[in-house]
């Protein structure tokens, strides 16, 4: 099966860009590599014609990329990965996830995932968010971002869990390394959130977005870093990382939003060699959703849970 999808090249495009790295860009589907293979096997056009890799776009190129796609399951499937159960009952489970778990099958991920795991482990899960790819999950953490996520067994105890997060009474305290000294040791960002005008795979600050309000606490400086702590008062996709990006503070070793270059600091050689190191123990964004607390659906009863840091995290402090 082919997927086609056609891009337009912008008229004010002035870098002549070679035409596997623009699409890379482009494609969500997509790595360099991928675009390559499918240039040499004749599925990308520009102006109705085939090209090579080296082609350097012009404004008005017209692009057709077909893209082979295989049907995904109709459902997410049982599989027998480990979790890392915090707490569990008849009506929830409490699970620290790992980093490079995604919470749910989707694109480019139909395996591995939460969804999958929670699946073998449990004889049931709710039905109220999409039972077929999303049984039981209730939200969820970017693949890379560790820490406490809770899945319903039940649609009452999802309901609940649900409501508690759309009225935004869920306590939820995130821990993350950031680029940088901020000005303040707690303060408010608030800034609209949509997606990104420049690459559809991110999100941004944007004028149209919507709104977004992150609560940060500084608990300890460093020569370059800020071990910081975070709130959400809103939950949008990407939140943290993007609103810490805006205010010139990203994430230390997030990939998307500029936390794997140097954003603080004289780049002398000796920080060079600091930052190369860390940033080989840490190849994720050093976020981890360190506590989770709510009211239990069924005994209405307080609960708090409070997870370690993920070993890469900790080696990383260690270090500092």
């Amino acid at each position: 099966m082919l997927r086609r999808v056609e891009i337009v090249v912008a008229p004010g495009q002035k870098k002549k860009e070679r035409i596997d790295k623009f699409l890379a860009a482009q494609l969500e589907v997509a790595s360099r590599a991928k675009v390559q293979k499918y240039i040499e096997e004749g599925l990308v056009l520009i102006n109705g014609e085939a090209v090579r890799a080296s082609y350097k776009i012009s404004p008005h190129d017209k692009i057709i990329v077909d893209i082979p796609t295989s049907a995904p399951p109709d459902r997410a499937k049982p599989e027998n990965i480990p979790l890392n159960i915090v707490y569990e009952d008849e009506s929830l489970i409490v699970v620290n996830k790992r980093a490079g778990m995604v919470t749910h099958p989707g694109h480019g991920n139909w395996t591995g995932t939460l969804a999958n795991a929670l699946l073998y482990h449990c004889n049931r899960l709710s039905t109220l968010n999409d039972p077929h790819v999303r049984p039981g999950i209730v939200h969820r953490l970017d693949k890379d971002t560790s820490g406490l996520i809770v899945s319903a067994k039940d649609d009452v105890a999802h309901a609940s869990l649900a409501r508690q997060f759309a009225d935004r009474t869920i306590d939820r305290e995130y821990w993350s390394l950031v680029w940088g000294k901020l000005n303040s040791k707690r303060g408010l960002i608030e800034a609209e959130i949509g997606r990104s005008k420049s690459d559809r795979k991110k999100f941004a600050v944007v004028e149209d977005g919507k709104f977004a309000a992150t609560e940060y606490e500084v608990l300890k400086e460093f020569k370059f870093l800020t071990l910081v702590r975070l709130k959400l008062r809103t939950g949008r996709t990407h939140q943290i990382r993007v609103h810490l990006s805006y205010i010139g503070h990203p994430v230390f070793g997030d990939p998307t939003y500029h936390g794997r270059r140097i954003n603080y600091g004289e780049p002398t050689p000796r920080l060079r060699q600091e930052v190369t190191l860390l940033l080989k123990i840490m190849d994720r964004q050093a976020l981890h959703a360190k506590t989770l607390g709510f009211i239990h659906p069924l005994t209405k009863e307080h609960l708090h849970f409070d997870s370690e840091l993920p070993d890469d995290f900790t080696e990383v402090l260690d270090r500092l």
